[in-house]
Protein backbone atom coordinates (compact mmCIF):
# COMPACT_ATOMS: atom_id res chain seq x y z
CA UNK A 1 0.00 0.00 0.00
CA UNK A 2 1.58 3.53 -1.29
CA UNK A 3 -0.33 5.21 2.10
CA UNK A 4 2.32 2.85 4.45
CA UNK A 5 4.82 3.21 2.32
CA UNK A 6 4.93 6.97 2.63
CA UNK A 7 4.66 7.11 6.05
CA UNK A 8 6.96 4.34 6.79
CA UNK A 9 9.50 5.96 4.41
CA UNK A 10 8.79 9.46 6.79
CA UNK A 11 9.57 7.54 9.82
CA UNK A 12 12.60 6.47 9.13
CA UNK A 13 13.99 9.61 7.64
CA UNK A 14 12.08 11.01 11.11
CA UNK A 15 9.95 13.38 9.16
CA UNK A 16 7.25 13.33 11.88
CA UNK A 17 6.02 15.66 14.62
CA UNK A 18 3.70 14.72 17.83
CA UNK A 19 0.85 16.23 18.68
CA UNK A 20 0.46 17.64 22.14
CA UNK A 21 -1.87 14.60 22.97
CA UNK A 22 0.58 11.85 21.81
CA UNK A 23 3.23 13.21 23.41
CA UNK A 24 0.83 13.17 27.21
CA UNK A 25 0.52 9.73 25.89
CA UNK A 26 3.51 8.51 25.13
CA UNK A 27 4.46 9.80 29.01
CA UNK A 28 1.15 8.38 30.77
CA UNK A 29 1.61 4.72 28.52
CA UNK A 30 5.18 4.59 28.66
CA UNK A 31 5.71 4.46 25.06
CA UNK A 32 9.22 5.24 23.72
CA UNK A 33 10.22 7.50 20.66
CA UNK A 34 12.02 4.37 19.34
CA UNK A 35 9.34 1.76 20.01
CA UNK A 36 6.72 4.06 18.08
CA UNK A 37 9.62 4.16 15.19
CA UNK A 38 9.76 0.32 15.21
CA UNK A 39 6.20 -0.10 15.27
CA UNK A 40 6.04 2.08 12.15
CA UNK A 41 8.79 0.79 10.18
CA UNK A 42 8.46 -3.12 10.47
CA UNK A 43 5.88 -5.12 10.71
CA UNK A 44 2.90 -2.82 10.19
CA UNK A 45 -0.59 -2.27 8.54
CA UNK A 46 -3.38 0.24 7.97
CA UNK A 47 -6.11 -1.12 10.26
CA UNK A 48 -8.47 1.74 9.80
CA UNK A 49 -8.48 4.92 7.32
CA UNK A 50 -10.15 8.04 7.92
CA UNK A 51 -10.03 10.30 4.82
CA UNK A 52 -12.68 12.85 6.27
CA UNK A 53 -11.39 13.38 9.61
CA UNK A 54 -12.13 17.00 11.38
CA UNK A 55 -8.36 18.02 11.39
CA UNK A 56 -7.18 16.13 8.04
CA UNK A 57 -6.85 12.73 6.37
CA UNK A 58 -5.33 10.33 9.01
CA UNK A 59 -5.49 6.47 9.22
CA UNK A 60 -4.76 3.98 11.96
CA UNK A 61 -1.75 1.96 12.11
CA UNK A 62 -1.08 -1.46 13.84
CA UNK A 63 2.68 -2.18 14.07
CA UNK A 64 5.09 -4.57 16.79
CA UNK A 65 8.12 -3.78 18.38
CA UNK A 66 10.83 -5.20 18.37
CA UNK A 67 10.41 -6.95 21.19
CA UNK A 68 6.71 -7.29 19.77
CA UNK A 69 4.76 -4.78 21.62
CA UNK A 70 1.41 -4.01 19.52
CA UNK A 71 1.11 -0.80 19.04
CA UNK A 72 -1.81 1.86 17.88
CA UNK A 73 -0.30 4.41 16.21
CA UNK A 74 -3.11 7.45 14.50
CA UNK A 75 -1.23 9.81 12.12
CA UNK A 76 -1.60 11.81 9.26
CA UNK A 77 -1.41 10.93 5.93
CA UNK A 78 2.15 11.63 4.68
CA UNK A 79 1.00 14.74 2.47
CA UNK A 80 2.94 17.80 4.05
CA UNK A 81 6.29 17.49 4.94
CA UNK A 82 6.09 16.00 8.38
CA UNK A 83 3.63 13.17 9.76
CA UNK A 84 1.50 14.27 12.28
CA UNK A 85 1.15 11.45 15.18
CA UNK A 86 -1.90 11.97 16.85
CA UNK A 87 -2.53 9.33 19.54
CA UNK A 88 -0.21 6.10 20.05
CA UNK A 89 -1.28 3.43 22.16
CA UNK A 90 -0.96 -0.45 22.84
CA UNK A 91 -4.36 -2.12 22.03
CA UNK A 92 -6.87 -2.93 24.61
CA UNK A 93 -7.73 -6.84 23.77
CA UNK A 94 -10.84 -5.93 26.03
CA UNK A 95 -11.86 -3.38 22.85
CA UNK A 96 -10.01 -5.15 19.94
CA UNK A 97 -10.31 -8.22 17.89
CA UNK A 98 -6.84 -10.14 16.66
CA UNK A 99 -5.61 -6.37 17.84
CA UNK A 100 -7.00 -5.43 14.33
CA UNK A 101 -10.72 -4.77 14.32
CA UNK A 102 -13.06 -2.87 17.01
CA UNK A 103 -15.48 -5.38 19.04
CA UNK A 104 -19.06 -3.89 18.77
CA UNK A 105 -20.42 -1.79 22.02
Amino acid sequence: MALLGDIRDKIVRRQYEFSKHAVDQTIVRDISVSELEQAISHRSEVIEDYPEDKYGPSCLVLGFTDAGRPLHVQCSYPVRPLIRIITVYEPDPELWIDLRIRKAD
